[in-house]
């Protein structure tokens, strides 16, 4: 075989390929006939057909007689392995590291854990600052930004609840309302602010890490002195931390456009 025709045959076995990945994502939505997958991907049906029959021996495919085609229980077991191999820490940490070089700030991954904030990771800085967290400590979920960014999605009703369990363990320097106000705020914009509420002098901007159904399993948080971090640079800051928390989330699976935003938090009688 010639040099010419092997590269011919690489870009079919490349063409068919895509054409075998096009068929299964067709089929992501629910059961479809053989007409319309071969009208979804732009193919003949004799083609159309051929493919999917491959898929199904493969069990990537099921077919349905007189119904049409589903995914197939090998996408099952590869999903399962995928979400096991996506360890939060590991996926996060170049990330991390990117946010922390360009910003110079320090950088916080966390999960929530037993109703507190639980750091999994830390960047240090490069300014001459002290941040006193520590990777494997547990903070308030009520007044540290990355705590709150991992409430987000949560009712109002479950705010109150959070925020008065805290307020029997050490009082807030805000009051219950005015916290509601706030998380209402950062609810609508998917950010929340840490404004020295946990520690003097130190603030914050977080953002959630969301899994491939859009849950919130994480969160990522920028932090540094209230000399580096005034109202301007705060108003600034939001959309490079929350592309990184998407970036983080899209190798979780997630994508906006599959998943429906969660519905934004209503409003409770007990607040």
């Amino acid at each position: 075989m010639d040099a010419g025709t092997a590269e011919r045959a690489k870009s079919s076995s490349s063409q068919t390929l895509l054409r075998g990945l096009d068929v299964i994502e067709a089929t992501a939505d629910g059961t479809i006939s053989l007409a319309d997958l071969a009208a979804a991907v732009g193919l003949n049906r004799s083609t159309t057909h051929r493919l999917a029959s491959a898929l199904v021996d493969r069990q990537y495919l099921n077919f349905l007689p007189r119904e049409g085609y589903t995914l197939g229980p090998r996408l099952l077991e590869l999903g399962f392995k995928a979400q096991q191999q996506k360890d939060l820490p590991r996926v996060a940490r170049p990330h991390l590291e990117a946010l922390s070089a360009a910003t110079e700030d320090t950088i916080h991954l966390g999960v929530m854990d037993h109703g507190r904030a639980l750091y999994l990771d830390k960047i240090p800085g490069r300014r001459r600052i002290e941040i006193s967290s520590r990777v494997g400590e547990r903070q308030p979920l009520r007044s540290t930004g990355l705590g709150k960014a991992l409430l987000l999605d949560e009712t109002e009703a479950r705010w109150a609840e959070m925020f008065d369990v805290e307020e029997a363990h050490a009082r807030s320097a805000l009051d219950r309302e005015e916290w509601l106000t706030r998380m209402r705020a950062y609810a609508a914009a998917g950010h929340a602010f840490d404004l020295e509420e946990n520690e003097d002098r130190i603030r914050c901007v977080a953002a959630p890490i969301r899994d491939v159904g859009g849950r919130i399993v994480g969160a990522i948080s920028l932090s540094s002195a209230a000399q580096y971090m005034d109202d301007h640079r705060m108003a600034s800051l939001p959309q490079e931390v929350c592309a990184t928390a998407e970036a983080i989330s899209r190798e979780l699976g997630w994508r906006p456009e599959a998943v429906p935003a969660p519905a934004k938090p209503k409003r409770s009688s007990r607040t």
